[in-house]
Parts: C-alpha cells; structure tokens; sequence
C-alpha cells in the first residue's frame, strides 16, 4: 500500500479495474504515482502495462475505482477537463508522424492548443533530442530511431507535467537508446518531470526508475524502489522475473 502523502502524489490509483467484453485486463487495488519520479512499470506482454497507461492518460476510463489525479477523480463513464488531459503526454512504443517535415511534427501540438511564436520552443525541443540540423527533413525519410526522438520532441515541446513512455526504445540500436535514455533522466531531473516509464527491459528499468512496479496477469505484483526491487524483492514472482527465470 502507497503510505505517500496525498500532496506529494501526481496519481492515486483506488480499487481500478479494466474489463473488455468480461474479460478483466487490469485490476490494482492501490497503487501511488509520486510526483516528480521515475515509475517504471514492467511485466510480461498482456500484463496489462499499455491498459494501463492508457488509463493514466484518461484515453480511457475504469470499469470500477478511480483514479485520481489532482483534484480531478475519473470513475467509470467519467470525463476529465481539457485543461487537465493537456498536462499529460503519451509517446508510443510506434510513434505516428505527419507527413511533413521535423518542424511541422513537433510544432503540430502547440498549433492545436493555439500556440503562437513557436520558433524558440520547438528549436529548443529539436535540439534537445539531437535533431534541430534535421528540422526540415520529411518525416518518412527518417530512421526508427529519428523518428522516435520526433515523438519525444514533440510530447516534451507541450511542456507536460506527467510524460508516460510505452516501450520508448524497443527496436532501437544502443545509440538511439542512450540518447532517449539521456533526455528522460534529463526531463526529470531538471523539469520535475512525472515519468511512468513502461518497459520489457528491466536493465532499462535499474537504469532510470526511482521505483519499479511489476504487473503479472493485470495484478500488481510488487512495487518498491529500484535497489529493493533488484536486489531483495519480497514476492518469488519477482525474484524469478528480475532473474530471467520466469517464462512466459
């Protein structure tokens, strides 16, 4: 249980559920998101992980429980303000570009909320993810890993105050890794970033996280900070995951 006072948390989560069809894809009776952390969130494929952050995104709501986030509480068939929603950015495991150049992608967010003067802002995105020289290179000529600095640039360029990552360097060669690596410990060490990090790879997790969650067939499983998790977790499931031993 999360003993972590209310004002410190960016997200509580109470008794949520999610089901499609029957089917219960997630259940987390209590789970706390510190502000200004690492949470890194790992598990199997079909843990629950993604479901989860969707979630934490309010793209979508709880079957049962709620989640809290501010004053703001999301139940089923619920609804977050805009104002809220905005100050939460997600970039995906196979991020989706605009046909247009680097610029123009970064830039498309701060358009959308009415943005104007977007030069300096979008330059000091593009140059914190190594691509300002690239800014009017179209973006299907970029590789994998280009193009998901793009998607960084353009969730950091929004200045969010909670930046969820879903498997943001899967696929991608150790360079492009240590770059994206770099960037999230940067955003949170200098921004105060929120950070829910989802992840396979649980070398990538001791890396980043200040705490580490394990889902297990949607159930939270543990979750303590990075050295206990590693080195004397309390759960075997997790001894044997952390271990390579656990087949899935």
């Amino acid at each position: 249980m999360t003993t972590t006072n209310g004002h410190d948390l960016a997200y509580q989560l109470d008794g949520v559920t999610k089901r499609y069809d029957r089917r219960e894809i997630l259940n987390i009776a209590d789970l706390g998101i510190r502000r200004s952390e690492i949470l890194s969130i790992v598990g199997p494929s079909g843990a629950g992980k993604s479901t989860l952050l969707r979630l934490l995104n309010f793209l979508e709501t709880p079957s049962e429980g709620c989640i809290h986030y501010g004053d703001v509480c999301l139940e089923p068939d619920g609804s977050v303000p805009l104002q809220v929603r905005r100050r939460v950015t997600t970039v995906f495991q196979r991020p989706i570009l605009l046909n247009r150049d680097v610029w123009s992608n970064v830039a498309f967010g701060l358009r959308l909320r009415g943005h104007r003067n977007l030069g300096d802002r979008v330059e000091r995105a593009l140059e914190r993810v190594g691509l300002l020289d690239m800014a009017k290179q179209r973006a299907p000529t970029l590789s994998g890993g280009e193009a998901q600095r793009v998607a960084l640039a353009r969730a950091i360029v929004l200045e969010p105050d909670v930046l969820l990552l879903d498997e943001p360097t899967a696929n991608l060669d150790p360079y492009n890794v240590g770059l994206i690596e770099d960037i999230v410990q940067s955003l949170n060490a200098e921004n105060g970033t929120t950070i829910v990090l989802v992840t396979h790879n649980v070398f990538q997790a001791r890396r980043l996280a200040h705490r580490v969650c394990l889902l297990l067939s949607g159930s939270l499983i543990e979750e303590a900070d990075v050295d206990t998790f590693f080195a004397s977790p309390r759960d075997p499931r997790t001894l044997a995951f952390v271990e390579g031993k656990m087949v899935y």
